[in-house]
C-alpha cells in the first residue's frame, strides 16, 4: 500500500505557504534517486490537489507559487516542477505549461533532473482491469493495474452501492502486492471477480464512482466504516482527494467512454428523476391482444442518419426489444445495455448502476402515448445511443407477422469500431485502398477486400429474415 503521508497538506496543520513549500521540496528532494516515480508523482498530485480543492487559487499558483519553486533553483525544485507538469497534465493544462517552462529553465541551467524523471513523462499502459462484487450487494471493487517504464502498480477503488454508487476508499501499490490483497478483500468481504472489463467501460465505472463520491462529499464526509473490515488500517495512505487525482491520471491513459459520466441519478432531486423510481404506467387493458406500435430507432450523432423503423406489439417486453434492437442494428449482443426512460432506467438488473430488471417491463409501460421517446444505449464504451420514437398505434393485421421491418436507412456501425468517431474513420479508412490502416482494418472485421460493406446499404427483408432465424417472429 501506499506509505502514510506527513506532509503538511495532508496533515491539516496550520502552517505558513513559505513553510508549506519547503516542506513539498524537502519530500520531493528525498526521492530524486528513487527508480519509481510513484512516491513522486504522489506529491505533485497532492499539491494539485490542494489547488483544486480551492478553486480561486488557480491563478495565484501559475503567477506566483511556480515563481517561487523555480526561485528555489536546485534538484529538488525541478523535481517538484515535474511532478506538478506529470499531475496536471491533461486536467489543468495552464498549470502543466507553466510548470513546464519552469522546469525547462531550470534543467538548461544545469539542475539535475531526478532519476525518475524520464519515467514520468512516460505514459501508463494498462495490464489488466477487474471489477468484483461481495455476496451482499453492499460493496464492489474497481482493479486496474498499469506498467510504466518497468514498475508495475495498482490502484482500488471500493465503491459502496448503498451510496449511490460512490466511491468509499482508493488504495496504490506495487502490483505484486495485488493478489495478496484480493486474497484478504475474498476472505473479509466475499468479494467474487465478475471478470475483466473493457477499458473504456473500466474508465466509465471508476469515473462514474468518483462523481458520485463528489455529490456526497458536498453534503458531508462519506461514512467508510463499513469497509474497514475490507481493509488494513495499519497501511494508511495520502487522503482520499489525493488518491482520486491520482486515479484520474491512470484513467487518462484509458479510452473516453461515450456514455455520460453521473448519466444515472445520484439523489431523488436530481432533474433526472421526474417519474424515476414510480411505477411504469399500468398495460392498457385491452380485450384481445395488444395493439401495434409503430416505433422509429434512430442512432443518435449518425451524420448521414442511421435509423430503423419497426413494428412491435405494444406489449413488447423491454428485454425482448433489446433482443429486436440488436438485430435490427446487427449489434452482436456483447456489451452491457439500459433503457433511459421517464420511469427509471431497464437492463440487466444492477443496484451499483441502478438499472431495474427490464424483463417484466413493456414498451407501452415506459411510453404509453404517440410521441413518446425512450432512450437505448448499448455498450458503454462506445455508447451506441439511440432514440426511440413512438411514431403510430396501429391495429394488428392478421396477415402480417411481428415484430417487424419495415423501413430503415444505411447500415449500421460494426460492433467495437470506437464509437461514432471510429465508425466514421472506419468508413474512410475501408474506403481509400491506399490508407496505412486499410490492411489492417479489413483483417479486423475478417474481410478479404472492402466490397463487403456499403455504408449507405439497407434492407429490411435482412432484418426480417434474422428475426425469423432467431424465431422472433
Amino acid at each position: 500500500m501506499t506509505d502514510a503521508c506527513d506532509c503538511p497538506i495532508c496533515s491539516g496543520e496550520d502552517i505558513e505557504p513559505s513553510q508549506i513549500l519547503t516542506e513539498m521540496l524537502d519530500a520531493v528532494s528525498a526521492l530524486t534517486e528513487r527508480d519509481d516515480a510513484l512516491d513522486a508523482e504522489l506529491v505533485g498530485t497532492t499539491v494539485l490537489a490542494a489547488v483544486l480543492d480551492e478553486g480561486g487559487l488557480v491563478p495565484t499558483f501559475i503567477s506566483e507559487v511556480i515563481a517561487q519553486v523555480e526561485s528555489r533553483s536546485g534538484p529538488g525544485a525541478l523535481a517538484l516542477l515535474l511532478t506538478i507538469v506529470s499531475a496536471a497534465s491533461g486536467t489543468q493544462g495552464p498549470i502543466a505549461k507553466a510548470a513546464a517552462a519552469a522546469a525547462a529553465r531550470l534543467s538548461a541551467a544545469g539542475v539535475p533532473k531526478p532519476v525518475w524523471a524520464a519515467d514520468l513523462a512516460t505514459p501508463p499502459q494498462t495490464i489488466d482491469l477487474v471489477r468484483l462484487r461481495d455476496h451482499a450487494g453492499m460493496l464492489s471493487v474497481l482493479v486496474g493495474s498499469f506498467e510504466r517504464a518497468g514498475h508495475a502498480h495498482a490502484f482500488i477503488v471500493t465503491v459502496d452501492h448503498h451510496a449511490c454508487g460512490a466511491a468509499a476508499e482508493i488504495f496504490f501499490m506495487d502490483a505484486d502486492q495485488l493478489p495478496e490483497v484480493l486474497d484478504h478483500l475474498r476472505e473479509n468481504g466475499q468479494v467474487v471477480t465478475t471478470g475483466k472489463i473493457d477499458p473504456a467501460e473500466f474508465r466509465w465505472y471508476v469515473e462514474d464512482a468518483l462523481a458520485a463520491r463528489a455529490v456526497h462529499d458536498e453534503e458531508g464526509p462519506l461514512d467508510t466504516a463499513p469497509f474497514e473490515e475490507y481493509t488494513d488500517d495499519e497501511n494508511e495512505g495520502p487522503p482520499y482527494p489525493v488518491l482520486a487525482a491520482l486515479v484520474r491520471t491512470r484513467l487518462a491513459a484509458l479510452p473516453q467512454p461515450r456514455k455520460p459520466v453521473d448519466a444515472r441519478p445520484h439523489h431523488e432531486d436530481s432533474p433526472h428523476m421526474t417519474l424515476a423510481g414510480q411505477p411504469p404506467a399500468e398495460p392498457k387493458n385491452s380485450n384481445g391482444p395488444a395493439p401495434i406500435y409503430q416505433i422509429k430507432i434512430g442512432l443518435r450523432d449518425a451524420k448521414p442518419p442511421i435509423w430503423r423503423r419497426l413494428l412491435v406489439p405494444a406489449d413488447t417486453s423491454l428485454a425482448r426489444l433489446h433482443e429486436v434492437i440488436q438485430l435490427a442494428f446487427g449489434w452482436d449482443d456483447s456489451h452491457l445495455h439500459v433503457f433511459e426512460t421517464p420511469y427509471g432506467d431497464f437492463g440487466q438488473a444492477d443496484r451499483e448502476l441502478g438499472h431495474r430488471a427490464e424483463k417484466s417491463v413493456t414498451l407501452e409501460q415506459v411510453a404509453p402515448q404517440v410521441k413518446d421517446k425512450v432512450r437505448y444505449i448499448y455498450d458503454f464504451g462506445d455508447a451506441w445511443s439511440h432514440e426511440i420514437l413512438v411514431e403510430k398505434v396501429l391495429d394488428r393485421d392478421p396477415a402480417l407477422t411481428y415484430p417487424r421491418c419495415v423501413g430503415g436507412r444505411r447500415a449500421a456501425p460494426p460492433d467495437d469500431c470506437g464509437g461514432m468517431w471510429g465508425y466514421e474513420h472506419l468508413v474512410e479508412v475501408l474506403g481509400n485502398p491506399a490508407h496505412p490502416d486499410h490492411k489492417d482494418r479489413l483483417e479486423w472485421l475478417g474481410w478479404e477486400d472492402a466490397s463487403h460493406f456499403d455504408p449507405a446499404a439497407f434492407d429490411p427483408e435482412d432484418v426480417n429474415a434474422a428475426l425469423a432465424k432467431r424465431g422472433e417472429r
